[in-house]
């Protein structure tokens, strides 16, 4: 929906909107807002809502710190539940510096800039994310547990699936917000589930997902349930990913798209799939951006951990779904749903244009069962792993150049620095596995 200043002002006034919630994101992917009143909807419109930049963790030294937010406008949604006192309402903002500058540090701009980059060169950029989640009981507090509220599997049946009615209360909620929904289902696990929406250009995209994000986790808690996006919340089962699908356009066709071509994938395809892998080492860090998520990437569990690709089988890292047409894309299977979406976008699509514009060849398909490989088989194959762990992905990181650049000088030195000291907390931390294994004897 394309909205004007005007249209904005008549709607809270038409929907006895009462709070409007002016929403962003950090650089490591957490949703903020400050809410203003009815009352304050034009002076926010007229970009005049500033706040304190050196407050919001990876923003700016405190000597920086003027900041304010604008609006865009068309992220204009009524949230589907509302107060005795009126509607509530949200806005998607940029952040701005006090001289008028985008900030360099806002993921939404760091994804504009790519999105620039594509569409200098005559590409819309298409993403269809899967996201997965858990569903826990709280305690008696209402703080999460890991007791998963059913024992249902991959697309068990409603009378199994306990959380069903809870998904279809989100798919509802979803759709009064403007969300295509194609699927929803029980996923592997138990309390796992999965809610798939309609594809569309990346900003939209990724501003899509931060929706699913906060409204899953707001009416698991109207259901008495946690909902959490975290990777791998319980050893032993299969953890959640968020595999993102993508497509360039190009003329209003798909540019994946070559009928002439054995597996009916255009140069653009093999040059794009060329690009993530030659970078997805470097780009992990960001994908996988938790300590967490590298418990996820582990053999035993069908996780994407091989630096591969395939259009037949669901093992490596990259595989292309058989459709074909305009329905032509690639999905990147590593991903996890802890990550920021905007520069988990932003490194995947200048990555594949990396490729593109140096017109490179991606290593031969695998068509083979990777997990099914001895390692003397990979190896013979060319066939390497993510990193393993959080550090490793940081150090591969750091030697990648041309991510840096994408995510810019200031966001990239913030992510490592905070990453760096996220990994330290971890393994200088005395562990519960490691009071179970050692204090007694020893």
């Amino acid at each position: 929906m394309t909205y004007s200043k005007e249209d904005i002002i008549r709607l809270v006034e038409e929907n006895d909107v009462r709070f409007i919630r002016l929403q962003f994101t950090d650089i490591f992917g957490t949703m903020k807002n400050v809410a203003i009143t009815s009352r304050q909807i034009e002076k926010a419109l007229n970009n005049e809502c500033f706040f304190d930049g050196s407050s919001i963790e990876g923003f700016v030294r405190i000597e920086e710190s003027d900041m304010y937010l604008a609006p865009d406008v068309d992220t204009f949604e009524i949230l589907p539940w509302s107060t005795p006192d009126g509607n509530i309402a949200r806005i998607i903002c940029d952040v701005y510096t006090a001289d008028g500058k985008p900030f360099e540090g806002d993921p939404r701009y760091i994804l504009r800039k790519v999105l620039k980059e594509a569409k200098d060169m005559g590409y819309t950029f298409n993403v269809g994310p899967e996201c997965e989640f858990f569903l826990f009981h709280t305690d008696g507090e209402g703080n999460p547990t890991t007791i998963t509220h059913d024992n249902a599997g991959y697309f068990d049946l409603g009378h199994i699936d306990l959380g069903e009615e809870a998904r279809r209360d989100m798919c509802i909620a979803l759709e009064k917000m403007g969300f295509e929904i194609e699927a929803s289902h029980h996923e592997v696990a138990a309390g796992q589930h999965e809610i798939d929406f309609k594809y569309d250009d990346a900003l939209k995209a990724a501003d899509n997902i931060m929706t699913f994000k906060s409204v899953v986790k707001t009416i698991a808690q109207a259901h008495g349930l946690h909902a959490t996006f975290m990777p791998k919340p319980i050893f032993g089962i299969s953890g959640s990913g968020m595999h993102v699908n993508m497509s360039l356009s190009r003329d209003g066709e798909n540019a994946f798209h070559d009928p002439s071509d054995e597996l009916g994938l255009s140069s653009i395809a093999y040059s794009f799939i060329a690009g993530v892998l030659e970078h997805v080492k470097g780009m992990a860090a960001i994908t996988n951006p938790l300590v967490n998520s590298y418990k996820r990437l582990v053999p035993g569990y069908e996780a994407p951990v091989h630096v591969a690709w395939s259009a037949k089988n669901r093992s490596p890292l990259i595989r292309i779904p058989m459709a074909r047409g305009e329905s032509t894309r690639v999905e990147l299977r590593n991903p996890d749903p802890s990550c920021n979406p905007y520069i988990t976008l932003a490194i995947c699509l200048a990555a594949g244009l990396d490729g593109i514009k140096r017109g490179a060849t991606p290593p031969p398909s695998i068509e083979g069962n990777i997990f099914a490989m001895t390692e003397e088989e990979r190896d013979a194959a060319g066939v390497e792993s993510l990193p393993a762990n959080l550090y490793d992905a940081i150090e591969e990181l750091k030697k990648d150049k041309f991510v840096k650049a994408t995510l810019g000088e200031h966001a990239s030195h913030v992510y490592i620095e905070a990453k760096t000291l996220e990994w330290d907390e971890y393994r200088t931390r005395v562990h519960q596995w490691e009071v179970e294994q050692y204090l007694s004897k020893f």
